[in-house]
C-alpha cells in the first residue's frame, strides 16, 4: 500500500506561482508513474503533468510552458512547479501513481488507469 499527501495549495492571484509537493510513503516498486491531475468543481478530473520512472514527461497542452514536474526520487516526493497561473488552473489537485508506467491515450493521461491517489490540495487563482 502507497499513501501519498499532497501540499502546498493555497490562493494565488492571476499571474502568480505555486510549488505544490507530493511525498509518497509505503511500498514502493522500482518503476512507477508519478502524476498531477485535478478536478473543477462540476468538471471531470484531467491529467495535468506526469514523470514516468525513466524521467519522460506527459504534460496537458493547458499548462504546457507554464507547470514543471519533477520527482526527488531518494525521498520519493513529486513536486509540480506552476507558473503564470490563471483562473482556468483553479481545482483541486491530486497526486497519483500507476504501475509500472504512465497509462495514457494518445498522450492523454487516464485516471483509470492509476493505482494510489492522494485526497489533494486546493489551488484558487482569483482574476
Amino acid at each position: 500500500q502507497v499513501q501519498l499527501v499532497e501540499s502546498g495549495g493555497g490562493s494565488v492571484q492571476a499571474g502568480g506561482s505555486l510549488t505544490l509537493s507530493c511525498v509518497a510513503s509505503g511500498a514502493t516498486h522500482y518503476n512507477y508513474c508519478m502524476a498531477w491531475f485535478r478536478q473543477a468543481p462540476g468538471k471531470e478530473r484531467e491529467g495535468v503533468a506526469a514523470i514516468d520512472s525513466d524521467g519522460s514527461t506527459i504534460y496537458a497542452d493547458s499548462v504546457k510552458g507554464r507547470f514543471t514536474i519533477s520527482i526527488d526520487n531518494a525521498k520519493i516526493t513529486l513536486y509540480l512547479q506552476m507558473s503564470s497561473l490563471k483562473p482556468e488552473d483553479t481545482a483541486m489537485y491530486y497526486c497519483a501513481v500507476d504501475w509500472p508506467r504512465c497509462g495514457q491515450v494518445g498522450g492523454t493521461l487516464m485516471s483509470a488507469g492509476m493505482d494510489y491517489w492522494g485526497k489533494g490540495t486546493n489551488v484558487t487563482i482569483s482574476s
